[in-house]
């Protein structure tokens, strides 16, 4: 609760939630839209109400709410924000209001539905953000699933869509049974560790967890067990493929929200490294391989794209293996610049993807084949993709720029390897972007229904300067950020490096 006694984040959760059921009783379709609209922005709103009273100067979990759900096993509506979560709240109100104004004249059929759909994903995820009982958080997770399936099978722009919503869901659901798994055995430590009866002693609660010692013989079980769930949904290298196919299938605002909100590394960060420290830090080597190997992976098939929503899906997974290197360096520049990369992908990756969809339901195709010459007849969209281009490769004025100088130090204070293989990274998205910007956009017009493209509407153009400003913003005053985490982040790496073994593995 906050001090004028108003469960905000209950209400966060609920508003889009509880919105999404009234709008099929609403006379008219446009009317419907407007109130999701409305909701959105509303959202918006609440949401910086929370950054606002939200006090940095504490690491402690604030404006906590407990209600209790299933009593037999001491499962509890638990929620709660922190340093590490709170500016993912506006992030997620924010690109939600993104994807709805981009999808307000593309979405042909079901429309009701789609908004619908989309502000239930909007309230799972900020209950995925806020949630503090495991049983809670997992079953957030999990809702996220059949939203997304459909939001990619009725409205993708693919021939494929069906398929491709098929092999997201089997992702997801080979990766949700090891973090079932690794929470019941947690729930099961700590009943163990009191003394107490199953289910009687049963906890779910996060802070009960995060202050219950695991078993050394389960911390490597349970850490594996949680980094195999994580990895999935990030996605992190091999557990990738789903990303390109949605890329391709799915309409770009759903591919725009995956690629903006990383629940993933949200929970390697959250969960995986705090619940089980030891493991953390004894198997940190491990995650470390798996972010380099994604880096650079991600950045090479980039390279071979010829389409933009491909490159961008590619340079995507790569980016994640950055923060994951940034997370394993155990030290604060990793660490503030993984939660800066991760707040900048909402601002940078979405826009760009968002961007995309705009090229793509006008021309048909975002594909170099078909483009060429774009920056004679569009050239406020041209504007914006070079403005968010050049974000995503770290140049300095944008927010990308502090969190990968911080990421690149904290790598290379890790491990001069990992330093190189950042750098080396950067080098290659470099070269993708510029070399596809020069060819789909510089040049003569190749193609006659280039010559017919309309250029950013206004209500496309207000879209996008709000990221753009808030990304400009972010670049020069990075602090803003930084300052919001910074003992929350302190904290997180005080549990980790406090653990025997950590000048072991040093």
């Amino acid at each position: 609760m906050n001090e004028i006694g108003v469960p905000l984040l209950s209400s966060l959760i609920a508003l889009p939630l509880l919105t999404a059921l009234l709008l099929g009783y609403l006379p008219s379709r446009q009317l419907a839209k407007q109130l999701a609209l409305s909701v959105a922005v509303i959202e918006l709103l609440l949401s910086l109400v929370v950054v606002k009273g939200f006090n940095a100067e504490s690491d402690a979990l604030q404006l906590v709410e407990q209600y209790t759900w299933i009593e037999l096993l001491n499962i509890h509506f638990e929620v709660g924000i922190d340093g590490i979560s709170v500016l993912f709240l506006p992030s997620t109100a924010l690109l939600t209001l993104m994807t709805m104004i981009s999808a307000w004249n593309s979405v042909q059929y079901y429309r009701r539905l789609h908004f619908a759909l989309l502000l239930i994903l909007e309230g799972i995820i900020m209950g995925v953000f806020c949630a503090t009982d495991m049983i809670l958080f997992f079953l957030f997770w999990e809702l996220t699933l059949p939203v997304i399936f459909f939001l990619i099978g009725l409205w993708g722009i693919g021939p494929q869509r069906r398929g491709a919503a098929l092999k997201y869901s089997l992702f997801m659901l080979f990766g949700s049974v090891p973090l079932l798994f690794a929470i019941i055995m947690l729930a099961i430590n700590h009943a163990t560790q009191v003394g107490g009866m199953i289910p009687q002693d049963l906890t779910f609660s996060f802070p009960v967890l995060l202050a219950t010692p695991v078993a050394d013989d389960l911390q490597p079980i349970i850490f594996l067990l949680l980094l195999l769930s994580f990895a999935v949904k990030t996605p992190l290298v091999p557990f990738h493929t789903w990303l390109p196919t949605v890329s391709m299938e799915a309409p770009t605002q759903m591919t725009a929200l995956l690629v903006g909100l990383k629940l993933g590394l949200y929970g390697i960060l959250r969960y995986a490294m705090t619940l089980t420290p030891s493991a953390a830090v004894q198997y940190s080597w491990v995650l470390g391989i798996l972010g380099a190997v994604t880096l650079i992976y991600g950045a090479f098939i980039a390279l071979q794209q010829s389409n933009l929503r491909r490159i961008l899906a590619y340079t995507s997974i790569s980016q994640s293996g950055l923060v994951v290197i940034g997370i394993t360096s155990l030290n604060m520049q990793g660490i503030q610049g993984a939660l800066l990369q991760l707040l900048s992908f909402t601002l940078v990756a979405s826009s760009l993807m968002l961007l995309a969809g705009f090229i793509q339901n006008r021309l048909g195709s975002t594909d170099i084949i078909h483009l060429g010459g774009v920056a004679k007849v569009m050239p406020k969209l041209t504007v914006f993709f070079f403005l968010f281009a050049f974000a995503s490769i770290g140049t300095p004025g944008s927010s990308s720029f502090p969190a990968e100088f911080l990421l690149m130090v904290s790598a290379l204070s890790a491990h001069l390897s990992l330093g190189v293989t950042a750098l080396a990274a950067a080098v290659m998205s470099a070269a993708c972007f510029l070399s596809f910007s020069r060819r789909a956009f510089l040049g003569a017009i190749v193609q006659v229904g280039v010559e017919k493209l309309q250029d950013l509407r206004p209500r496309e153009f207000v879209l996008l300067i709000i990221p753009a400003v808030l990304m400009v913003g972010f670049g020069f005053f990075p602090e803003v950020i930084l300052e919001s985490h910074r003992v929350t982040a302190e904290a997180w790496l005080t549990r980790l490096i406090n653990q025997p073994i950590f000048n072991m593995v040093e």
